[in-house]
């Protein structure tokens, strides 16, 4: 027999091992952002047990970031890194367990599927051949990775630049929420489709600047939350620094100089087995002409997309109570703009569920792309 070894020196790798004597009886835990206390996140390939009845006990699931997310929760496996599948999970409160006979002598297991930095270079390289985007490097993160935003119009149009739309889309300010990037190379595919009937509607009268990896840093090192410094970006847009969180002073500096007319933050919620929005009403500056934004908003990709619904969210925030920190928060209130968090599952989509994949990566890119529905529609009403 093959001698089990589990190995996290790759991209966005985390786990702790306690136990790997037994492969019915694998003990880990789930290992804590770089430098924070949030633990959700893991990602390590196990060696060596093809044909074996592995069982992976994550000991300390009871005491992580969010434990709650754990209900109804199937762990993510892959034998090529390309294919994922869920496996049987089960969680007592305390411990999570999950079971595989693997094929092959390495697996890869993850909380949710990963999306690699050579990932994210390729896809920002592939965009970036196109005539209709132009590639800016904002700066660097604390570990030196590129800052990259794309700006995607169609420099032939008709439509004055001035007086085209300004549409924001960022991704991943919570790197272990990889569903995040998935959205934003789903919502980029479609907008560069030439074929793309909407997609061409809207390159003509607006100028999108999307950012699909705000913490890069993060993402690379397996954290769940936070970036290279422990921050938590979407606490910080209220007062960013370049000491500690450079990812949001760069592109909140990008914001101020260029305006905002709609903004999506792109996330992925632990609890939830739901796809939802988050807004600013919360805000001081909120108004009954933002609140009907909201609502066309929504109403539109209810009716455009079966994967979005909105009987199940957060619920409301009461009126001046909103966190200026939060990205949605601080953009809604400082553009008057229509803003919004946009809520992926790490779970399932229970109103269409898929019992061999769950919510998946395929899944976040259509619904990405499905997106650009709703801002077509609104389009005329964003000012």
């Amino acid at each position: 027999m093959s001698t089990l070894h589990i190995s996290t020196a790759f991209d966005s790798g985390a786990i702790e091992v306690l136990s790997l004597a037994d492969p019915a009886n694998i003990e880990l835990k789930i290992r804590a952002d770089s430098a924070s206390e949030f633990a959700q996140w893991f990602h390590f390939c196990l060696h060596g047990a093809a044909g074996l009845g592995v069982n992976l006990r994550f000991l300390n699931a009871g005491t992580s970031a969010y434990p709650k997310g754990w209900d109804g929760y199937r762990v993510l496996a892959s034998e090529d890194r390309q294919h994922w599948f869920r496996i049987p999970t089960q969680y007592d409160g305390q411990v999570m367990s999950a079971q595989l006979t693997p094929g092959a002598n390495a697996v890869y297991f993850a909380y949710f599927e990963p999306y690699s930095w050579e990932r994210h270079l390729d896809l920002i390289a592939s965009a970036a051949q196109s005539e209709q985007v132009h590639l800016e490097r904002l700066g660097a993160s604390l570990d030196a990775r590129d800052m990259t935003l794309l700006r995607l119009t169609d420099e032939r149009s008709a439509t004055p630049l001035a007086q085209r739309k300004k549409v924001w889309l960022i991704a991943r300010q919570h790197p272990g929420e990889s569903m995040a990037e998935w959205f934003a190379e789903g919502f980029l595919e479609r907008l560069l489709d030439a074929d793309d009937a909407v997609s061409r509607v809207l390159l003509q009268r607006c100028v999108f600047y999307i950012v699909p990896n705000m913490n890069p840093d993060g993402a690379v090192r397996g954290n769940l939350r936070t970036n290279a410094a422990g921050a938590n970006l979407n606490r910080e847009w209220a007062a960013p620094s370049m000491e500690k969180s450079p990812e949001v002073f760069l592109v909140r500096q990008r914001m101020l100089e260029v305006g905002v007319d709609l903004f999506l933050d792109a996330h992925g919620d632990e609890s939830l087995p739901y796809n939802f929005v988050v807004a600013a009403e919360g805000n001081p500056g909120y108004t009954a002409r933002i609140a009907a934004l909201e609502d066309a908003f929504k109403a539109s990709w209810l009716a455009s997309c079966p994967d979005f619904q909105t009987g199940h969210s957060y619920g409301r925030c009461a009126p001046g109570q909103a966190n200026p920190a939060l990205a949605t928060n601080w953009v809604g209130q400082n553009f008057d703009c229509l803003a919004h968090t946009i809520e992926m599952p790490f779970k399932d989509n229970a109103d269409l569920p898929d019992e061999a994949c769950g919510w998946s990566a395929e899944r976040s890119k259509k619904l990405g792309a499905s997106v650009l529905l709703p801002v077509l529609a609104l389009l005329d009403r964003l000012r």
